[in-house]
């Protein structure tokens, strides 16, 4: 009985906090239809200014991979208006910071600036959006960038290569299954022209969402963001959006990968549903009931009890087209891949067969709100969530309305979807091992 008191007060605070602390903001559509959402938060002067263009790594052609991520890069190079390398100079003199991400499904650019330099914000991303130089000058100077990035973040990187290599095995057609990074070869072989239409094809209004949170007037806003965007032509042409059903994985896929690490790994890698769907949120909170904190299953279990594993994780990818989840183990010194697996797998299996305790479900649930709560804490956090909600949903109000979709998760909806989705025949199995010493 006292469990389930805590159970409704749990949900009863749930609901409670994230009415106290919600989320205001307004948002409309220009002419040339950029989304434009305004978050006012007076309590720090400092505000974020952010774009996100609906594009990322599965946009790409085939034979041009990693464009998406490359421009995230080539887009700091200057425009008709601002030198080469003035991106940074002018936010820093402001007192600013600023960066990009890039994803498969999207790319990201903000800058958090005093609140009295808001202005200056929009003119850059104005710039970024329709002035940017996208010349064999700039092109020449990111490649080598990149293919550096590449070397230190996936060649030379210990077990760098886990995502590219589960991805490429666990689809077989969509676009997912190539990296944000891309191809080195594809973008050599990419002449200027290739550039300049995949800029005019994705870096339009219509394909953006400006969303800006802070220490701002709404009104004022709204006269900024017409005075620098409004006149941004909108693109005529559709733009690409990959329709790609995967078939069935049609059983197990296995692999050895020969790495320069010291211990071996065991990667499993099973396809989920996209994110958004009922069965996403009782993944997510599958591998969070796995894998996240001291005391999660796999690390009390794999690490503390057994002592075969150095490190664990799970992690969901939360896509747009149905995604992965990956949950992984390095295996301590002595101690085979094989070994660990039985024991990743043994705990998968507790979960399809065996309802977790009330106990351990009120801590997931805290975990999961203390996660949401979390993300919107900053105004980055909070631009980002807007733009997220309305770019994937259609829906930003999700910023205040998302926990109570985990919240309504249950424990039988987690063994459902453990029972459905982490199966052998719907997961690729990598075991990553040390290269062989080369005899003098």
């Amino acid at each position: 009985m006292r469990q389930i008191i805590s159970l409704l007060l749990l949900f009863m605070a749930g609901s409670l906090f994230s009415q106290m602390n919600k989320i205001d903001y307004v948002e409309y559509d220009l002419d040339n239809g950029l989304h434009v959402i305004l978050h006012q938060d007076a309590s720090t002067p400092i505000v974020a200014v952010s774009v996100m263009y609906h594009v990322g790594s599965k946009n790409e052609n085939p034979d041009r991979t990693g464009f998406a991520h490359f421009f995230e890069h080539l887009l700091f190079e200057g425009s008709e208006n601002i030198g080469r390398g003035e991106y940074d100079s002018y936010v820093e003199s402001a007192g600013g910071t600023l960066n990009a991400n890039t994803s498969n499904d999207r790319t990201f650019y903000y800058e958090i600036l005093p609140s009295n330099q808001l202005e200056l914000g929009l003119w850059l991303e104005s710039e970024r959006m329709l002035h940017a130089k996208v010349d064999i000058n700039g092109v020449e100077t990111q490649r080598e960038v990149v293919k550096e990035e590449r070397r230190q973040r996936i060649d030379n990187q210990p077990y760098g290569s886990v995502v590219q290599e589960s991805m490429k095995r666990i689809y077989k057609k969509h676009p997912y299954r190539w990296p944000v990074i891309g191809s080195m070869e594809h973008l050599n072989a990419a002449v200027e022209a290739d550039y300049k239409q995949f800029y005019k094809d994705f870096y339009v209004p219509n394909n953006a969402v400006l969303s800006l949170a802070g220490d701002l007037d709404i009104n004022q806003a709204k006269i900024w963001v017409e005075k620098y965007f409004g006149s941004i032509p909108k693109s005529t042409k559709e733009i690409y959006r990959p329709n790609v059903v995967e078939e069935p994985l049609g059983g197990e896929v296995r692999d050895t990968i020969y790495d320069n690490i010291q211990l071996p790994a065991v990667i499993q890698t099973y396809r989920i549903p996209a994110q958004g769907t009922p069965e996403f949120y009782a993944v997510s909170m599958m591998a969070t009931l796995l894998s996240q904190g001291n005391s999660s299953r796999l690390t009390k279990s794999l690490v503390d009890d057994q002592q075969k594993a150095l490190f664990v994780g799970a992690f969901p990818f939360n896509l747009e087209d149905p995604g992965v989840t990956i949950a992984f183990a390095i295996c301590n010194a002595g101690i085979e891949p094989n070994d660990v697996e039985a024991s990743i797998d043994a705990e998968i299996q507790k979960v399809k067969t065996e309802l977790i305790s009330d106990e351990e479900y009120e801590k997931l649930r805290n975990q999961i709100e203390n996660d949401f709560v979390s993300s919107n804490s900053r105004v980055a956090g909070i631009a980002e969530s807007l733009a997220n909600y309305h770019m994937y949903y259609g829906d930003a109000s999700l910023i205040n309305t998302e926990i109570d979709r985990y919240l309504a998760v249950t424990k039988e909806d987690i063994m459902a979807a453990a029972q459905k989705f982490f199966t052998k025949d719907n997961r690729v199995v990598l075991y990553y091992m040390p290269k062989p010493v080369e005899q003098p």
